[in-house]
């Protein structure tokens, strides 16, 4: 499974990167706007200083909602960077600009899907990838993860190569669920990435074996390995 970090935030990239564990970015207008990144300018500065840090695929999302202006909005992105994957929201012109950027040969991520339906609309219209929000299903006490289960369902019934990129991931049991059901991607915070770390039992392990070590060396005594 690749883990994607979702964010604007340059120095969170970087920690992320720096970890080794890091494939891709995504983004989008409202977390440019919490890193003071405004202006069309300064946006796409920001999507190229992203592209620099990462070695894989970086969510740039068209802010346009019809299919010329964001087919216009989607080649000029794409021109950008190599790595820059177009994100297009599920709505009509937004299938019918997948279709044109996939004929384009250019990589797109659907976003803000909420049902396997648009998920089925998306993969037909051959997006690379699709972006199930589970987190914010969650928060209207419906089953996210159940969202993801019914997707991979339905493209290995039919080998669809879209990939799931599971989104709005808020915490590790999101992450370790979306493993289990077959999620391909997934994009969250670097905070529920790094809770992936955390396990009480290894952290007094290991003050246990530096406890052990400092004894035997204030006795003189060669530790054992």
């Amino acid at each position: 499974m690749k883990f994607f970090i979702d964010t604007a935030n340059l120095a969170q990239i970087r920690e992320a990167h720096d970890l080794g564990v890091l494939d891709g970015v995504t983004t989008n207008p409202s977390l440019m706007a919490k890193e003071g990144i405004s202006g069309h300018d300064n946006v796409i500065n920001h999507y190229k200083a992203i592209c620099d840090i990462t070695d894989g695929d970086v969510s740039a999302e068209v802010i346009s909602t019809t299919y010329n202006e964001m087919v216009e909005e989607g080649l000029a992105l794409a021109k950008l960077h190599e790595r820059i994957v177009v994100k297009v929201p599920m709505i009509k012109d937004g299938v019918k600009a997948i279709k044109y950027f996939t004929q384009q040969g250019i990589k797109t991520n659907c976003t803000l899907v909420f049902s396997a339906g648009q998920a089925l609309l998306a993969a037909k219209a051959g997006a690379t990838y699709v972006s199930p929000f589970i987190g914010r299903l969650d928060d209207v006490s419906t089953d996210g993860l159940q969202l993801i289960e019914d997707i991979r369902l339905i493209y290995d019934n039919y080998g669809y190569q879209t990939q799931i990129l599971a989104a709005s991931v808020r915490h590790a049991m999101h992450i370790i669920n979306c493993a289990k059901i077959g999620a391909d991607v997934i994009t969250g915070p670097l905070s529920a990435i790094t809770a992936l770390l955390k396990h009480p039992l290894t952290d007094s392990g290991l003050a246990q074996f530096l406890a052990d070590h400092a004894k035997a060396a204030a006795a003189g005594v060669e530790p054992v390995k």
